[in-house]
Order: structure tokens, then C-alpha cells, then sequence
């Protein structure tokens, strides 16, 4: 397998509107590099003068070199059988790909992004900008802002990256949709155009039937992965079906999982039934043993009637959430079903349990500390806000809740936090809750340490 390492400069602006200035691609094996095209491009327009001062290309420099349609064929067959590789690659794939729009051409390659197999493969970095990151690996970086080095940069990045993870950097690869497999009516260019961000989206038949509702943090690579579907029947009858896309931005993923329980509530798609599956199929369960200690267990919610003290999407999830309640109540990791035994449990011979699990501990001692533990468990009844990401960066998403129940949500300018909470009431759609929706609060304020909560 070959790849190219690819770096461009632009005259700045959004993908429709910005021209290419300069690119440098680098072809790689995966141990060095074996080929090189650089080139400054005239772009056919004024480069600003903030471009100017950030890359040092002026319209001297690109006057009389080759426009782009010049150098498309050279692109298209340095690139052939190549894995497109870039930092943040959705800027660079996604400029070229414009430019070659603009000439009737449909360029497509299977993509990687350095700065996503980065995080994975060496995680823990303050940043992982092209020039904080290399810098703090030692990796040479000459010509900053310019495509030359930047790309080379990106191209030892990548080595190393290569040599430390070759499994990762597979997985990382991100094979482009064949045309040839979509529903005749799907607008490709619609299709590219949809934000990787997050939200909510709908799913569309020939007929304009809405046939599935889904959220995402990334609505663009989520939609793609229904259309790549082929890892059960369903859905790759279902991604067959896909004729047309709608979506809706909620910047939260709190709101994100909200609106798509009221959505299909409303519309009940018929693959979000054929697909269904619990959102929280494993729970958390109490019961009284024969001496009277309270215990716990997590199992699957199918195999009980009564409804969870918690619930969970994995149990993985709840033995982890579990865990850190024992520590924090000192709970006994037996009576917990943590450490399956029939004698003391592991905690006890660290004195870190007070001995419930060889009757040591009293029952009313242990079950007092128990009954704190499920305090923590119960919705709040204080009234609050919960703060957000907007849907784009001049706004916030507020969620309430009101004496311990979701009363609903809305969108606020970014400054909004001027004016006191209690008058925050005017960005609120007021809704009605139910179980599902109260499951999804409940679930995310327990999950996300790090909210951004304002009481009342």
C-alpha cells in the first residue's frame, strides 16, 4: 500500500470559495518517501493580505504559474492507487476535491487524518496542531504555513505513526462511497456537504418517506456508515433505500439523543423499528440477601420486571460506574458482585472494606452507607440549567430542568449569560418529559463529570 502525504495553502475562505496557492504532495510506502510534486499554483484571484502575512505567498510569486486545471492530471496520477494522507485532512481532501468539481471531475480517494490517528496512537497531548505536536515529538519543521514543509512535517509524523501502530493506521483508513452501490436520486454533492458535526438526521426513500431517524457527533461520517452498511441484512436493504437527507444541528449531544427520542416518537420510522434496540439494555439492580445486607448487580434489563436503579448502554459501562461507587461509599466489592467469592473480598484484605462480606461489619453499619449510595442515584429535584455547545460558535444550547424533571431546551446568543438565570426562560421551548427522555438525562449528568451546570 502507498500513500500520499499531502499539505496545501489557500487564498483562505470556506471549501466553495477558496483557490489553492500552493500544494506538495508526498508519495510514502510506509518507510520513506519515494516520490515528490510541489508546486506553487496561481489561483486566479487576489491572495488577501492576511494570507499574505501567514504563508509569505503574494501575487508576485504566483504570477505565471501553472492554474490548477494545469496540474490536475499531474495530481490525479501521483495520487493513483494512493491513500490520501493530510493533517485534518477533511480541509485539504475537501479543497482539492472543489477545485476539481469546479472541472467536472470527480475526484475520490481513500483518506487518513494524522491529527485523529495521532490522538489514538500517542495520546495525552497538550495539542495536536501540526506545529505543537511535532514540535514536542522533535520532528524537523522548516517553512511553516508553506506546503512544502508542512507536508514533509506531516510525512515523518505519519513514519512514525506508521512504525508505533500499523493496525491503527488501517483502521484509520477511510474508503471513499462508491457511487455505483447509492440510490440513483441521492445528490452526492448534498452528501458532501453535510457537516461533521453534531445532531440529528433523517433518512429519506424515493416515495419521500422518512424511513430512519439517527443522531450523531459526526452526522457526514454516521450518514456514510449507513450507506456503507453491509454487516447485516437490514441494513444494507436499508442503506440501498437512501434517496435523500435532511438534518438538524444541536451542537449538544445531550440534545442530540433528546431530539431523536421526541423525533421518533413523532414519526416512528420504520427501520428505527426493525433496527430497534434498548439504548440502555443493562441496568443496575438492588436486592436484600438472607442476612440482610443490601446488594447489587448489573444485568440485562430483559431479565427483570422492575425498572433499573440505573441503566447503561454496556455493562462494561455499569461495572465501571459501580467500581467507582463502591470506592466512594466503601462498599463491599462481594455485596457489590465486583469480586465473585465465597469469602472475604479482595478490598477487605487491603482494609479498605469494613467487612461486610464475613459478616464483620454490622448489617445496619453497611446499609447505611448503601442507603447514601442510592441517594446519588435518585434524578435531582433542584431546579437548573445545563449549559452546551451550540450549533454553531456565536451561541450555547441551555437544557432545563425544573424541580428534578426536563421542562425543555433552547438556543441562547453567546452572551446571554449577562442577564440572570431566571431570565434565561425566554430562550426555553417548554416540552413535556417521559421515561425515555428522563433516562437520557439522567444517564448524561451521571456520566459527564464535567458539565456546565447553573442552579436556580
Amino acid at each position: 500500500m502507498q500513500f500520499v502525504i499531502v499539505d496545501i495553502e489557500t487564498t483562505g475562505g470556506g471549501p466553495k470559495t477558496s483557490r489553492i496557492t500552493e500544494i506538495a504532495m508526498y508519495k510514502h510506502d510506509g518507510e520513506q518517501v519515494v516520490d515528490e510534486l510541489i508546486s506553487l499554483i496561481d489561483p486566479e484571484m487576489r491572495i488577501p493580505e492576511f494570507i499574505v502575512r501567514l504563508t509569505g505567498i503574494n501575487d508576485r510569486m504566483v504570477k505565471g504559474k501553472p492554474k490548477f486545471y494545469e496540474v490536475a492530471k499531474d495530481i490525479i496520477e501521483f495520487s493513483e492507487g494512493c491513500v490520501f494522507v493530510a493533517h485534518n485532512v477533511g480541509f485539504d481532501y475537501g479543497i482539492i476535491r472543489q477545485e476539481f468539481k469546479k472541472l467536472g471531475y470527480d475526484y475520490r480517494r481513500p483518506h487518513l487524518c494524522t491529527v485523529r490517528l495521532a490522538r489514538q496512537v500517542i495520546p495525552g497531548k497538550e495539542s495536536y496542531s501540526l506545529g505543537k505536536l511535532t514540535r514536542s515529538l522533535g520532528i524537523e519543521l522548516n517553512g511553516r504555513h508553506r506546503a512544502g514543509g508542512d507536508a514533509l512535517a506531516t510525512a515523518t509524523l505519519f513514519e512514525l505513526l506508521f512504525q508505533k501502530d500499523l493496525t491503527a493506521v488501517n483502521s484509520h483508513i477511510k474508503e471513499e462511497l462508491n457511487p455505483k452501490i447509492l440510490h440513483p436520486n441521492l445528490d452526492l454533492e448534498a452528501l458532501d456537504e453535510l457537516p461533521e458535526k453534531t445532531g440529528v438526521y433523517m433518512l429519506y426513500n424515493d416515495t419521500n418517506q422518512l424511513i430512519y431517524i439517527g443522531k450523531s457527533k459526526s452526522i457526514k461520517s454516521r450518514v456514510e456508515q449507513h450507506l456503507r452498511n453491509t454487516s447485516t441484512k437490514k441494513g444494507t436493504v436499508m442503506g440501498k433505500e437512501i434517496a435523500r437527507i435532511e438534518f438538524q444541528l444541536t451542537g449538544s449531544e445531550l440534545l442530540a439523543l433528546i431530539q431523536e427520542s421526541i423525533l421518533v416518537k413523532k414519526h416512528r420510522p420504520p427501520y428505527n423499528q426493525k433496527l430497534k434496540k434498548s439504548r440502555f439494555p443493562f441496568g443496575l439492580y438492588r436486592y436484600e440477601d438472607s442476612l440482610g445486607y443490601m446488594r447489587f448487580t448489573i444485568d440485562r434489563v430483559s431479565r427483570f420486571q422492575t425498572i433499573p436503579l440505573a441503566s447503561f448502554t454496556t455493562k462494561q459501562e455499569g461495572t465501571r460506574f459501580l467500581t467507582r461507587k463502591t470506592e466512594e461509599f466503601e462498599l463491599c466489592q462481594k455485596l457489590t458482585e465486583l469480586y465473585p467469592t465465597q469469602h472475604a473480598c479482595f478490598h477487605y484484605s487491603i482494609k479498605k472494606c469494613k467487612g461486610a462480606c464475613v459478616q464483620e461489619e454490622p448489617v445496619a453499619s453497611y446499609n447505611e452507607r448503601v442507603m447514601g449510595f442510592l441517594s446519588c442515584l435518585e434524578f435531582t429535584t433542584e431546579s437548573l440549567y445545563i449549559l452546551d455547545k451550540g450549533r454553531q460558535k456565536n451561541e450555547k444550547s441551555l437544557i432545563l430542568i425544573k424541580n428534578g424533571s426536563f421542562a425543555g431546551f433552547g438556543y441562547a446568543p453567546f452572551h446571554f449569560n449577562g442577564l440572570v438565570p431566571k431570565d434565561w426562560d425566554e430562550f426555553i421551548d417548554y416540552m413535556q418529559e417521559d421515561r425515555d427522555i428522563r433516562m437520557l438525562v439522567s444517564s448524561y449528568l451521571r456520566k459527564s463529570e464535567k458539565l456546565n451546570v447553573v442552579h436556580l
